[in-house]
C-alpha cells in the first residue's frame, strides 16, 4: 500500500513539473514574440536636398535617388544625383494630381497618387509613361518586396499587389502589442522588413511582411537643428541600397537627405506599447497641402 501511495505521488509530481514546465515555456515564448528591438541613430552622411521638395516617395539605386513630391500643382517625379542633390530629370504630374510614394521595379518607377486612385508607370530611363492603374483606397506610400508591390493607405491595413497585373494580392493588419498602428506612410522594404513613415511622428516602424507586427521602431528625433525644423514639414521619404547596406531618410521640405546607421536603444526589454516610442493616439488628419 504504501510503495503504491509513493509510486503515485511522485507520477503526480512529476505531471505538475512537466506541466509547470510547458507553461513557463509558452510565456517565455509569448514573452520573447512581443519583444520590440528599439534603435536610435548615427549621421553616416548629410546631402543637400531640395527644400522646395515635398517628399512623399523616396527610392535609391545605382548611386541616385529618386523622388515623387506631392502638393496640388507641385507634384512630380525626379531623379537627383545623390552626392549633390542637383536635380537630374523632371516629370511633372497634372495640377489636379496629388502625388505619393514611388518604388522601383525591375526597369519601371512606380508612382502613386492621393486621392486620385491613380497609379503610373514609367520607365526608368527615360520617365515616358507606360501606363496607368487604380485602385480603391488613397494612395500613401508604396514599396517593393521583389515579388509584390506593398502599398499602404494612411490606415493600419499594408495591401500586396501584383507588379504585373496590378490586382490586389492580399493584405496585412499592423499591429503593435495587439492595437493598430494606423498614420503609415512612405515605405520602403530593406533587409527583409517593410520600414514605414507613421505620419506625425519621428519614427520609422519596422514591419514584418510576413505577421504585419511591429518588430522595431527607429526613433529620428533630432535630425533637424531647431532653426531647421522651423523651415520643415514632417519627417517623410526612406530609401536603403541593399548592395552597400546603406539606409537614407530626409523629410518634406527638408534641407538635407541623409545617411543613417541604426543604433541599439538604451531603452531595454521593451514589449509593444505604441504609446512608449513616440507614438500618439491622436485621430488621423490628413496631410498639409
Amino acid at each position: 500500500m504504501l510503495v503504491n501511495l509513493v509510486r503515485r505521488v511522485i507520477i503526480v509530481v512529476v505531471v505538475l513539473l512537466s506541466l509547470i514546465g510547458l507553461g513557463l515555456a509558452y510565456v517565455s515564448q509569448r514573452q520573447w514574440n512581443n519583444v520590440t528591438s528599439l534603435y536610435t541613430y548615427t549621421i553616416v552622411n548629410a546631402y543637400h536636398h531640395d527644400q522646395t521638395a515635398f517628399t512623399q516617395g523616396l527610392a535609391f539605386e545605382n548611386g541616385t535617388i529618386y523622388e515623387g513630391t506631392g502638393l496640388y500643382g507641385n507634384s512630380s517625379l525626379r531623379r537627383t544625383e545623390l552626392e549633390t542633390g542637383k536635380v537630374l530629370d523632371v516629370r511633372e504630374l497634372p495640377s489636379e494630381i496629388f502625388g505619393e510614394g514611388i518604388t522601383i521595379c525591375g526597369d519601371r518607377l512606380i508612382q502613386i497618387t492621393w486621392k486620385n486612385h491613380l497609379g503610373f508607370i514609367y520607365d526608368k530611363e527615360t520617365f515616358d509613361l507606360i501606363r496607368e492603374f487604380s485602385y480603391s483606397t488613397e494612395g500613401w506610400g508604396i514599396t517593393y518586396d521583389g515579388v509584390r508591390l506593398i502599398m499602404s493607405d494612411g490606415s493600419s491595413t499594408l495591401y500586396f499587389f501584383d507588379p504585373e497585373t496590378l490586382e490586389e494580392t492580399g493584405r496585412i493588419e499592423v499591429q503593435s502589442n495587439g492595437e493598430p498602428v494606423t498614420r503609415l506612410n512612405e515605405l520602403e522594404y530593406a533587409r527583409g522588413q517593410i520600414y514605414a513613415n507613421v505620419w506625425m511622428t519621428n519614427s520609422i516602424a519596422i514591419i514584418s511582411p510576413q505577421t504585419g507586427r511591429i518588430v522595431g521602431w527607429i526613433d529620428l528625433e533630432g535630425l533637424l537643428n531647431p532653426e531647421q525644423q522651423t523651415r520643415a514639414d514632417v519627417l517623410n521619404g526612406i530609401a536603403y541600397d541593399p548592395l552597400d547596406d546603406r539606409l537614407f531618410v530626409t523629410g518634406k521640405l527638408w534641407p538635407t537627405l541623409f545617411e543613417i546607421d541604426l543604433l541599439p536603444s538604451t531603452v531595454a526589454n521593451h514589449t509593444d506599447t505604441v504609446s512608449e516610442f513616440r507614438m500618439e493616439t491622436a485621430p488621423v488628419v490628413r496631410k498639409q497641402f
